[in-house]
């Protein structure tokens, strides 16, 4: 039987994000795939993130692609279910085991003035210049949906720490960035001897390319899905 593909969004976004790209697989690659819906409400405890990830697993064998912060949560759901690879999409790399918190220290205090009375960050778009998030989208349609799905995330959250199992990495793992943002991680993934791509885009390049982008998980995936 075939793997199920399972694409993971950001806590901070949402499912949209993927949905392109998961239409191509079906279509395309005729895989079985899955694209989870992070919590909304949006939690400040990780735990949460995870249960909420992990109930949206469907049974049997599955590849994990995760995006950006969703990243964090491939370690536990790696040694929890039978996951025959990874492909991490410009997204946070765990180490091989210990713990790590959810944003570095830099990012949360830039973002420290925007928290709100509720203890709560804007949405993730608002967190940049708008010339920037301006860049992220194709069009004014996937833009709106996805500024509708986004979370607004309690600051906790970012400052919440997470248990790496050890071990997780032992299953076949690759690593596809766009540009430069996640450069120490694609460094961290070819210290590590795993494949590693490079698409030229930002951080939502998926919204721009999804075929390419789906390609290039298939290329990466060990073996294909």
């Amino acid at each position: 039987m075939a793997s199920h593909v399972v694409l993971l969004p950001s806590p901070f976004l949402g499912s949209v994000v993927w949905e392109s790209v998961a239409d191509v697989l079906r279509g395309v690659y005729s895989c079985a795939v899955t694209v989870p819906v992070p919590p909304d409400p949006a939690a400040a405890d990780p735990a949460v993130v995870l249960a909420s990830f992990e109930a949206q697993l469907p049974d049997g064998e599955l590849i994990l692609v995760a995006h950006s912060n969703a990243g964090l949560y491939v370690p536990a759901m790696a040694v929890r279910r039978p996951v025959r690879g990874v492909v991490f999409v410009d997204a946070v790399l765990p180490p091989a085991r210990g713990e790590m918190s959810v944003a570095p220290v830099g990012l949360r205090e830039s973002l420290r003035d925007l928290v709100g009375a509720d203890g709560k960050l804007p949405p993730w778009t608002t967190w940049w210049p708008e010339d920037e998030v301006a860049r992220l989208f194709p069009d004014d349609r996937l833009r709106a949906l996805v500024t509708a799905e986004q979370r607004q995330v309690p600051f906790a959250y970012l400052a919440a720490r997470i248990e790496v199992p050890a071990g997780w990495d032992d299953m076949p793992a690759a690593y596809l960035s766009f540009g430069d943002t996640y450069a120490d991680e694609r460094a961290d993934a070819v210290a590590r001897g795993w494949p590693v791509s490079v698409m030229v885009g930002g951080h939502l390049h998926m919204l721009h390319a999804p075929a390419a982008v789906a390609a290039e998980v298939m290329r990466l995936v060990p073996g294909g899905a």
